[in-house]
């Protein structure tokens, strides 16, 4: 018999851990859904793998979407964190943009992650053409670094102005650091981000040393409990540009795990599209938490190359763009002091959950009205972590704080909290497509998640979505993203040079160069690519302007010309303006070098349906439904075993173990050759 080699991808959201495991000798799929373990989500993690696999020396590689670094930033729950700074420039952090939370507000606060007695100052200077006026103390900085270690910071940036330019006083004051300092978690700011604009460099420097013990000690758990159980094989990290890196790169680079768990969703929606013939998507993730919204078009996420976690929470590196609003199946609802329903963002999560968990929570969920109105089987709750959900506990919550209040019946008032939640959701559809110019009606929903698929037919309607594309194991598919992901390692460093003034040769070899030094990264990793690419880019604008315009640059074998850089240039700026300034001189402000490393992809066939049946034949019965303010008899049936081209006319509703498909009145479904659910209004 031969024997299984698993790669294995775990997805761990604020209230399930999904694990997604593809054996690569028989290319076979298994997924497993179970409840996240909070405070150390690394036995979640465990535990999830040893259901379905027995022996873990058979695993060769894990991958891993984490949520720690999203919630630590969240929460404010990262390490206390120092700051060493040039003299003069200690509230750097605090200052930011002179933004406020509220832009029309009377009145706001904000407090950054490091407050100011944490934030020191020492004499040096690197003037913004990179010369030294003033060389940095080193005996200083240590006298500085022991002060903020016996204060009590565990974590420590470096930060010194004008440090893209040159950064040797920075890195003379780090090495000094390192030298006292009681651990590891040293953070040099040009390390992290060698790019012009001080708020920004600083912010993300900060917020990876404020990650650095928090995620490093969850990683290191993580490795103790895999190694404890057999495994001897490979950890990879996802990263919120959508690709993977080594855990040990993960540790030093904590901050680029901001948006990990919700990329890998992305990564997976993105390859399964493809597959199925759909090149423009919105992906619609929804769990107990939070409603993760990604626009993709012509096959392509789209990447921000700077990204506000949460007011004052600048982290500039390049992460996929994604809209998150507190609308998930566990968000709270209630009614306001002025009598209004509200939902979210306060989430009952996965302990205590929702009131039809019966773990201690009283106050209404969205999971909650969906059992109310039929559309969740109680008898078959996902997740494995109970027998049965409690409908008339969820009732009467309902009742109490929402019908009652409201005067309406229970049956309205769960129905008002779907059409609230829903209203909520369409709102982040609409912001990634009609506010950036793209029209709805070309884009089909992908939704996933414990919840996604119950809310799809009410998005088609509300936004005017073409279709939806429900993947075949929708509860499960970050874990999916976390298999098929490449490795992927970014770089950027400022120029800041006028383009007739700059040696383009010169410039290109130094890219060349940077890249080769990324590509070693790959190298060491220790994992198989299919293939390995180069991404080049430049950072440009015409002297005068703020803004820049991506660039994108085709490296010639015979060198880089100011000829060609000008050209890309303004053909990249007339596709985004529709016009050129004639007579401005240009300037490049940085570059930008992605390699990537290829994985083998994997085939989607192995989704399709095998030996499936007609629908009819996967009928389980009828469950009374209520939507649109009447009930409906909706036919119950078992997902995963319809065949290929069945089709089904709503209300329906489709089972399976991670989660459940709602198909509203006046839309049907049909079962693609892949095993997805493609939806579609009728008629």
């Amino acid at each position: 018999m031969t024997k299984p080699a698993y790669v294995i991808g775990v997805d761990v959201g604020g209230t399930f851990t999904d694990v997604f495991i593809l054996d690569e000798t028989t290319g076979t799929v298994v997924t497993a859904k179970v409840p996240s373990t909070r405070g150390d989500q690394s036995k979640g993690f465990v535990e999830g793998i040893a259901q379905k696999v027995a022996d873990f020396a058979d695993i060769r590689t894990v991958v891993h979407g984490t949520t720690v670094g999203t919630n630590a930033l969240l929460e404010r729950k990262g390490a206390r964190t120092g700051i060493i700074t040039t003299e003069g420039f200690r509230d750097v952090l605090e200052m930011r943009r002179r933004d406020r939370p509220t832009t029309w507000g009377l009145k706001g606060s904000f407090t950054p992650v490091v407050e100011r007695p944490d934030r020191v100052e020492v004499g040096e200077r690197i003037l913004a053409d990179g010369s030294v006026l003033r060389v940095v103390d080193e005996a200083e900085v240590k006298s500085r670094a022991l002060d903020l270690a016996e204060a009590g910071c565990e974590a420590v940036c470096v930060f010194f102005i004008n440090g893209y330019a040159n950064n040797d006083n920075e890195a003379r004051a780090v090495e000094a650091v390192r030298s006292v300092w009681p651990n590891a978690y040293v953070t040099a700011a040009t390390e992290i981000l060698p790019e012009i604009r001080e708020f920004e460099r600083l912010s993300t420097a900060t917020l990876n040393a404020y990650l650095q013990p928090v995620v490093s000690s969850y990683l290191d758990r993580l490795e103790k409990g895999l190694a404890a159980r057999g495994f001897t094989g490979d950890i990879l990290i996802v990263q919120s540009n959508g690709g993977v890196m080594s855990i040990d790169t993960a540790k030093r680079y904590p901050v680029r795990t901001a948006l990990s768990g919700p990329a890998a969703g992305v990564i997976a929606a993105t390859a399964i599209a493809k597959a199925a013939g759909f090149e423009n998507i919105i992906t619609c993730d929804m769990g107990g938490t939070s409603f993760d919204v990604s626009l993709v078009a012509g096959g392509e996420a789209a990447l921000a190359a700077q990204t506000s976690i949460d007011f004052g929470m600048v982290v500039r590196t390049p992460m996929i763009e994604i809209t998150t609003i507190g609308a998930g199946g566990g968000s709270i609802a209630h009614v306001d002091k002025s009598g209004l329903l509200q939902v979210g963002p306060e989430s009952a999560g996965s302990d205590p959950g929702p009131v039809c968990y019966g773990l201690g929570n009283d106050r209404p969920t969205v999971t909650d009205a969906n059992v109310v109105l039929g559309r969740i089987n109680a008898d078959r709750p996902i997740g494995g972590k109970l027998d049965r959900l409690d409908v008339e506990a969820a009732r009467t919550a309902i009742e109490t704080h929402i019908a009652t209040p409201l005067g309406l019946t229970v049956e309205a008032a769960a129905e008002a909290i779907l059409k609230l939640a829903n209203a909520k959701m369409a709102g982040a559809i609409r912001l990634v497509s009609i506010e950036k110019g793209h029209d709805p009606a070309k884009f089909s929903a992908m939704p996933f998640g414990g919840g996604g698929a119950l809310h799809t037919g009410a998005l088609i309607k509300e936004v005017g979505l073409a279709s939806a594309l429900v993947p075949r194991f929708p509860g499960v598919t970050s874990a999916l993203g976390c298999v098929v992901a490449d490795m992927r390692h970014d770089r950027v460093q400022t120029v800041n040079r006028l383009l007739d003034h700059l040696d383009a040769a010169d410039l290109g070899t130094e890219m060349m160069r940077v890249a080769d030094e990324t590509g070693a990264l790959l190298d060491g990793a220790g994992v198989a690519f299919a293939a390995v690419d180069r991404v080049f880019e430049l950072d440009m604008l015409y002297l005068g302007q703020t803004h820049t315009v991506n660039v994108a640059l085709a490296m010639p074998v015979d060198g880089l010309t100011t000829a060609a850089i000008r050209s890309a240039f303004e053909a990249a700026y007339h596709e985004t303006y529709g016009r050129l300034l004639d007579g401005i001189p240009m300037r490049v402000m940085n570059y930008r070098i992605a390699v990537i490393g290829r994985r083998p992809g994997l085939d989607m066939a192995v989704f399709a349906p095998v030996g499936g049946k007609p629908a009819d034949a996967c009928r389980t019965g009828t469950r009374r439904v209520f939507s649109d303010g009447a009930w409906h008899d909706a036919g119950i049936f078992e997902r995963l075993q319809l065949e290929v081209g069945a089709t089904i006319s709503g209300p329906a509703l489709l089972e399976q173990a991670d989660t459940t498909i709602f198909v509203d009145p006046g839309l049907g479904a049909r079962v693609d050759a892949y095993g997805n659910l493609v939806i579609t209004p009728v008629g």
